[in-house]
């Protein structure tokens, strides 16, 4: 399988360099066509990855409700992606995809002889011998990519071997992309090693660059259940991702100093493509999530003035009704039973009084129980008007 799928990219390789007449562009242009056929799996990492970002406010939650109980956090983590249809390693799956794609892609980067010029594995073999006969370098220490130096100088290297085959073109903007690129500076001597040295560190602050655009989108469609956007948790997705940030870059220019200068070229074409795919992908997946958010703003909206309509009438009521009694309330229904006892009360006394001759108490005496209207707060029933010795 992994032949086949290097046979397929030699082609096309071969197809933009006799396009091109330039193996630097030829690269640049094969970069390109390797994001197109990715794009579907990209897509897919990217919405998955977006969607995760998304429930970031939600799984915080969850962690402050459970605490130390971390079983607990996991499950109910795993039962809120379940519920969203988002799977915990859907983004890491699809992004895995082209790693496995850029294996075979960088043996055809680094074996033009073999899967750009299509040359037998006997020739490649003698060409490799001649090489390190002329150049003094014992067979066995031969590097991983001294077929860039054979394919850019087929003439000198492969007389008599590989006659008719012309010298791949491995020079883009008077850089040669066959050598190794040194990080001694001030060694150079010429335009093409220094070239050479500055597009490994190109290569890694593009690489920067498409991951930080990368974060920073991912994290604008950070929203809580209201559909806004959720700062904090936006702020801790970004510096949860501040390390791998960093790494991936790094090890850009780390590599980009140990291979060919025409490995570095790719990886800065694939940053480059890779920050305008982020961009159309962000465009496309933040119409679908802002469309739900308005959703989310609009059930929020509805819920709070349903809710500030209940309060409003709450408060009427209180108003209404400042002591909290009502038809049905247990102080309404005591005040009535003492009321009815009271009336119960009254009545048998009056009932009483008739029985044995005495006189009923009007509603004045009630009125006023010390027996005097002019002394109405009186009480007491040894109250007498002669007590200081004036009527």
């Amino acid at each position: 399988m992994g032949n086949i799928i290097k046979t397929v990219f030699g082609y096309v390789l071969e197809f933009f360099y006799n396009f091109t007449n330039n193996y630097g562009l030829a690269l640049i242009l094969f970069s390109l066509a390797v994001k197109i056929i990715l794009f579907p799996a990209s897509a897919k990492s990217k919405k998955s990855m977006m969607k995760t970002s998304r429930l970031q406010p939600r799984v915080k939650e969850l962690e402050l409700a459970y605490g130390e109980d971390k079983t607990g956090y996991q499950q109910a983590v795993q039962a809120l992606y379940k519920e969203e249809g988002v799977s915990m390693f859907g983004g890491c799956i699809w992004s895995l995809l082209p790693l496995l794609i850029i294996i075979p892609l960088y043996r055809v980067i680094q074996e033009p002889l073999t899967y750009v010029r299509h040359l037998d594995a006997d020739i490649v073999a003698q060409l490799k011998e001649v090489y390190a006969t002329m150049e003094g370098i014992a067979l066995d220490k031969v590097g991983y990519y001294w077929q860039f130096v054979v394919a850019s100088n087929i003439e000198k290297y492969g007389a008599g071997i590989a006659d008719g085959v012309e010298s791949l073109k491995l020079s883009l903007f008077g850089i040669d992309l066959g050598m190794t690129p040194s990080w001694k500076v001030w060694t150079m001597t010429t335009w093409s090693a220094f070239g050479a040295a500055l597009l490994p560190i190109l290569s890694g602050a593009l690489n920067y660059l498409s991951m930080f655009v990368s974060t920073k989108m991912n994290s604008t469609v950070i929203s809580n259940e209201k559909g806004e956007h959720d700062k904090a948790a936006a702020k801790s997705a970004n510096d949860n991702n501040k390390t791998m940030t960093m790494m991936m870059p790094l090890m850009s220019v780390f590599f980009g100093f140990m291979f060919p200068a025409g490995i570095s070229i790719y990886w800065v074409s694939q940053s480059a493509f890779g920050i305008l795919q982020d961009i159309i992908l962000t465009s496309h997946y933040r119409k679908v999530y802002d469309a739900e958010d308005e959703v989310r703003r609009e059930k929020a909206a509805f819920y709070a003035a349903e809710e500030a309509e209940k309060e409003r009438i709450r408060a009427a009521k209180r108003a209404a009704n400042p002591d909290g009694i009502n038809a049905n309330s247990k102080k309404k229904q005591q005040l009535r039973e003492k009321q009815e006892r009271e009336a119960a009360a009254k009545e048998y006394e009056i009932k009483r009084r008739m029985e044995l001759g005495l006189p009923i108490e009007t509603d004045e005496e009630e009125e006023f129980p010390g027996g005097e209207s002019g002394r109405p707060y009186a009480r007491g029933r040894n109250y007498s008007p002669d007590h200081y010795g004036k009527r």
